[in-house]
């Protein structure tokens, strides 16, 4: 026989029941089945996008992939070109300066000037073509795709393998680079390990190159730019046009035309020159500028010891660390002595003479998988 214990439990869970199933004054309904549907598919689209570190600059990457798609393809394709432009313009600099500056400078210049245009000339197109095709052809360096054990840092999303320190992606050459700097356009080649030094030696000794000619061409192009000016004026004078900007002596031409002396006429191959000298130096000059402004840029991150990608990187890390109260160390900043020598494989002195101002094809400091200083060491120092 039972217990009215277990009666009044019984009770107890009947009444419970009984009100768990009872509706509730001004209680909600339930939710229609249409609603539950809406509810379940908007998570379920919410779940094949969403991510907890889905910020501004993550949509806006998402909103510009279909033009970073377009550009990379576009850079792959045009490289050809650009390095076609490269050689044509290079090509008929140093075509003007045999045809037209060098017979001016043997009839006009001392010995001693011309056996200085003459070798300093010579000697500055042999390291600027010798180190143009050698960064062209260079492969920059890629690392192993199977595996080894070789010390890697992270795993590439891209190419699924692992990534060594200062390896990095290019998506326009779809394959990771060995310590890459960026991918030029105007060498349609990727800027790694083992083509920096030829790269940054181009982009020297084409500074070099141009501010050479702009400098040495300069009387030149006054000289070819008065003359063609000279020749303009005189031309639209003897149709009876006017000229802009010599109203005045237009008027002392129509009224005292007995005093005017024109220029003499130049010839045909004269006149080529002329245009030729003004080419030569506007292009030289242009070059110069923007040319020698991309390689102070790249001056200044060789003696920091860094790349142009690690450049954007370590400046996040710094101001990241700042404001924990930390202070960021370059672990691959050696000295600005150090680096260059790095940089440029000089162990000893006499190797400034042969492997920096002479063509030479010796391989870089390391192999671009393991440095002497690793990024996992400590590179962070409180304030």
């Amino acid at each position: 026989m039972r217990s009215w214990r277990w009666f009044l439990s019984r009770v107890m869970r009947l009444f419970l029941r009984w009100f768990r199933l009872c509706p509730r004054r001004g209680r909600r309904k339930r939710p229609s089945r249409l609603r539950d549907l809406w509810n379940y598919w908007r998570v379920l689209l919410k779940s094949l996008y969403y991510n907890v570190l889905t910020n501004s600059d993550t949509a806006l990457d998402c909103v510009f992939e279909p033009i970073y798609w377009l550009v990379d393809n576009m850079t792959r394709w045009f490289g050809v070109v650009f390095v076609s432009l490269v050689i044509v313009l290079t090509s008929s600099v140093v075509i003007i300066v045999y045809l037209c500056v060098l017979p001016i400078i043997f009839s006009t210049y001392p010995v001693h000037w011309i056996l200085w245009h003459l070798c300093y000339g010579h000697w500055n197109l042999l390291m600027l073509v010798y180190h143009y095709y050698k960064a062209t052809t260079t492969y920059p360096g890629f690392p192993p795709q199977e595996k080894t054990d070789i010390p890697t840092v992270t795993l590439c999303k891209k190419c699924i393998v692992p990534k060594p320190a200062r390896t990095h992606h290019c998506s326009i050459c779809s394959r990771c680079i060995l310590k890459m700097d960026h991918h030029c356009p105007w060498l349609n080649n990727c800027v790694g390990h083992f083509n920096h030094r030829y790269f940054f030696s181009f982009c020297l000794f084409m500074t070099m190159a141009c501010i050479y000619c702009s400098i040495s061409a300069k009387d030149m192009f006054l000289d070819a730019y008065n003359a063609i000016e000279s020749g303009r004026y005189w031309d639209g004078h003897s149709q009876g046009e006017a000229v802009p900007g010599a109203g005045l002596i237009y008027i002392s031409f129509s009224h005292q035309s007995s005093y005017q002396t024109p220029p003499p006429a130049f010839t045909r191959q004269e006149r080529m020159v002329h245009k030729s000298l003004v080419y030569l130096w506007v292009l030289t000059s242009s070059v110069a500028v923007a040319l020698g402004g991309l390689t102070l840029w790249h001056a200044m991150l060789i003696s920091r010891g860094e790349t142009s990608v690690e450049r954007h990187i370590n400046r996040k890390e710094r101001k990241r660390l700042r404001l924990k109260g930390k202070v960021f160390r370059n672990p691959y900043h050696r000295g600005k002595i150090n680096n260059w020598k790095i940089f440029f494989g000089v162990e000893k002195q006499s190797d400034w003479l042969t492997r920096v101002l002479l063509p030479s094809g010796h391989l870089p400091h390391g192999d671009g998988l393991t440095w002497d200083c690793p990024s996992h060491r400590n590179n962070t120092m409180a304030i």
